[in-house]
């Protein structure tokens, strides 16, 4: 799996969130959305930008790349 499919599903989870309210945020659908967790589908940069802002984190943070340094 890759970093990032797990951590937007646990940044979800912290939220307490459904996968219906974040998709709803992004503008996409809950299918696609669940689709992104599973790692079906990559995240859009669009959407991954959103969530960081969303979210209050980095982009870094949610690809896992704050753990290479």
């Amino acid at each position: 799996m890759e970093y990032y499919q797990k951590r937007i599903r646990d940044l979800r989870e912290d939220a307490d969130k459904t996968q219906s309210e974040i998709a709803e945020m992004l503008g996409t659908s809950q299918t696609m959305y669940a689709r992104y967790e599973r790692g079906a589908s990559e995240l859009p940069i669009r959407h991954l930008i959103k969530l960081a802002r969303y979210y209050h984190v980095s982009t870094d943070d949610i690809l896992g790349l704050t753990l290479l340094n």
